[in-house]
């Protein structure tokens, strides 16, 4: 089984490496793929040393399954190229909403895989840790409405927006002047709520996204409403979700519900610190559940709070995870 990573030296790109290490695919060959300006740089792979290949010189059809972690205009350019050759998934949003592409999160909906046609969306890092947790929850009570905020890592925006934190957080401290060139506004102890561009009705397209893969992921009946923002994290999003089913429930057989869903870990106490932050997410495989509670104002609805890795589950590790369906 040969691989190929596209965009391997960016942080998605990086992080597929990393997560490629630990998986049971037999790899005969990995070829990772970059700009001009990065080949021939050299990235350590299962003790060898592997060079970077330029994009514009490379033969798809060298590996029979190719990871794509390179950006929107990267896979718009590409993929219809790739897919000729080899099997594409793909970690951009371009090629998500597209009827006849399946949107797969490895847990969740892999019986999806049988109707690819040599392109696999991977959806997008907050929708999969969403949809990780409803999953199960749907299947037992059938969700009706979900309300959700996320509060999402500068991680999320490249290595250069996590920069720009580490860099604005300096001055901010060093009492000098800040600049904001990854962000609308300053992200050094700061929120930001806007995530991508403005779409409709004042919406950003962050939030959309979020709406449109978990309808088409989970049930395009569930209605949903998102806030996306921007937080001075580093590395790991958090959600604060709020579920309302069409019928009552037991909280505690909710609970043993979560505990069981594939993926996932609870922890769930009702003293000082019994609950996941981003730090103790950051670079931990599982999707954690916390501060589940039942809402006072809605008998049928229950609020959680969601954290994961979103360079991991978010990118790279359910990519690796199709991959993994794939092969066997």
């Amino acid at each position: 089984m040969n691989l190929a990573i596209i965009g391997a030296t960016g942080n998605v790109g990086r992080k597929t490496i990393e997560v490629l290490e630990k998986s049971k695919i037999q790899i005969d060959e990995l070829f990772l793929v970059a700009s001009k300006k990065s080949a021939g740089v050299k990235i350590k792979f299962k003790k060898k040393e592997l060079e970077v290949l330029d994009l514009e010189n490379y033969d798809f059809s060298k590996a029979e399954i190719t990871f794509f972690a390179a950006g929107s205009l990267i896979a718009k350019q590409w993929v219809p190229k790739a897919s000729k050759k080899t099997i594409v998934i793909d970690n951009s949003r371009y090629f998500r909403m597209e009827k006849e592409i399946p949107l797969v999160v490895a847990e969740v909906n892999p019986e999806q895989l049988k109707k690819h046609r040599n392109v696999i969306a991977n959806p997008n890092c907050s929708t999969i840790q969403m949809v990780l947790a409803l999953k199960p929850l749907h299947e037992k009570y059938k969700i009706k409405r979900v309300i959700v905020s996320t509060y999402q890592a500068v991680s999320g925006a490249g290595k250069a927006a996590m920069d720009e934190l580490l860099d604005q957080t300096k001055n901010v401290l060093a009492e000098k002047k800040v600049l904001s060139q990854n962000f609308s506004k300053q992200i050094a102890f700061n929120l930001i709520p806007q995530i991508d561009d403005f779409d409709i009705d004042g919406y950003t397209k962050e939030e959309l996204k979020m709406e449109n893969e978990t309808k088409k992921i989970l049930d395009s009946d569930i209605k949903i409403s998102a806030t996306c923002v921007r937080v001075p994290v580093l590395n790991s999003h958090s959600e604060s979700v709020n579920i309302e089913f069409e019928q009552r429930f037991d909280l505690e057989d909710l609970r043993k519900t979560l505990e069981n869903a594939p993926g996932c870990k609870v922890i769930d106490g009702h003293q000082d610190g019994e609950y996941i932050t981003p730090v103790e997410a950051s670079g931990d495989h599982k999707t954690f559940i916390s501060r589940i509670r039942k809402d006072h104002s809605n008998e049928k609805a229950i609020n959680i709070w969601i954290v994961s890795d979103n360079l991991l589950k978010g990118a790279a590790l359910n990519t690796v995870q199709i991959a993994e369906e794939l092969v066997k």
